[in-house]
This record gives structure tokens, C-alpha cells and sequence, in this order.
């Protein structure tokens, strides 16, 4: 569950409701829109510890459950399904509690999402947690594509926080793109702290110091 902090509520989507936690920062600087993976949830580790880190540097947290989530599901919707969802949470959000600078992000799957949308919302940087570059190859099947592309595809600044032993592989640094590698796999459990602190580095030069 969510920290008590948070409020709840649901915003329409075209693929049915989705359920934001907002986690409001004192005197907020910005906003951090944040999405889950594909079978998990709001309080994976390293989400939390990305919450925690954006309300110390003054910036408001949407944690974003979508509606395949919210329908008692697993499995996730496919990905057009899922990014029209997001832009509308999105959208609706900016027109009411976030009027502020924006930046975007998730883990895994919900890294992918932000990456593909970020052009389309107006985020100012884009935060990936766990990116999934490479679906680890099956016995006997080929190499599965890379997302490279998707990460390519930004052109506002990114944080891509990184296990060091993650089976879906690492992506690599480029201008605009900060790659912070952790202790741990693609779960991102075993150095919260390290995460909590690339994360609050990173917001601390990206978002402006006054609003």
C-alpha cells in the first residue's frame, strides 16, 4: 500500500479508470508522474524510494495505477492501451493539481510508457527505474529486439537507475541520458538508499530551484 500520506482518487482513461496517489510536497518546486511495472504495483522499492527522494527536494509525487491494475488484473493491457491511459491521466492531472514543471517516469514497463509519451505530456525529464532494454532470450528462441529506441526516442533529460546484475540489461549512458548503476537485479530491493539518492541528485539539477 502507499504511504497513509497520500490521497486517492480515480481519473477516467479511454481503457476505463485509473487510481493516481498523490503525495503533495511542501512549498513543491515540480512533479514527478510515476507508473508502475507489469505485474506489480505502486509500492515496488524502488518506487517508494523514488517518492521519498522527490518530496525531499521539494517535488510533488502522482503515483499512477492503470486501469488494468485497478480492474483486479495482472497481466498488462497492451502498450498502446496502456499509453493512451497514461496521457489522459496526465493530461487531466496537469489541468488540475500539477501546474507545475513536469517530469514523468516508472519502473519497467511503466519506464517504457513515460519514454513513449514524454514528447506527448510536455515532460521536462523523464526518470527510468529498472528499464527493461532486453526481454532476457527464451531456450531455443531468437534474441528479442531491443528497446533502445524508446530511450533514443527522448529528447529531455533521463535517469535510467540501473542494477548492476539485471537480466533485461543495461542500457548505456549518452548525451542527455545519466545511467546510474545499483547494487541488486531488475527488482531494484537490495540499495534503496542508492536509488532514494541518484534519484534526489538528479531531480536536483533538473527541476527549477524556485517556483
Amino acid at each position: 500500500m502507499p504511504p497513509a500520506a497520500a490521497t486517492a482518487r480515480e481519473l477516467d482513461t479511454p481503457h476505463g479508470p485509473a487510481r493516481v496517489h498523490l503525495h503533495r510536497a511542501v512549498r513543491a518546486r515540480g512533479a514527478l508522474v510515476l507508473g508502475h511495472g507489469a505485474g506489480g504495483g505502486i509500492a515496488a522499492p524502488d518506487l517508494l524510494a523514488a517518492t521519498d527522494a522527490a518530496l525531499a527536494e521539494r517535488v510533488t509525487v502522482a503515483l499512477v495505477e492503470q486501469p488494468y491494475r485497478v480492474a483486479g488484473r495482472r497481466s498488462p493491457a497492451p502498450a498502446r492501451q496502456l499509453d493512451a491511459a497514461w496521457i489522459a491521466v496526465v493530461q487531466q492531472l496537469r489541468a488540475s493539481e500539477l501546474c507545475l514543471p513536469l517530469l514523468v517516469g516508472g519502473r519497467s514497463s511503466g519506464a517504457r510508457v513515460a519514454c513513449r509519451t514524454a514528447a506527448e505530456v510536455g515532460a521536462a525529464g523523464v526518470l527510468c527505474l529498472a528499464f527493461p532494454l532486453r526481454p532476457p532470450a527464451r531456450l531455443g528462441a531468437a534474441e528479442r529486439p531491443s528497446r533502445l529506441p524508446e530511450l533514443e526516442a527522448v529528447t529531455v533529460p533521463i535517469l535510467i537507475v540501473q542494477g548492476v546484475n539485471d537480466r533485461f540489461g543495461m542500457p548505456t549512458a549518452a548525451p542527455g541520458r545519466e545511467v546510474v548503476q545499483v547494487r541488486g537485479d531488475h527488482s531494484l530491493r537490495s540499495d534503496r538508499a542508492a536509488v532514494a539518492e541518484a534519484v534526489r541528485a538528479w531531480l536536483a539539477r533538473v527541476v527549477p530551484a524556485e517556483q
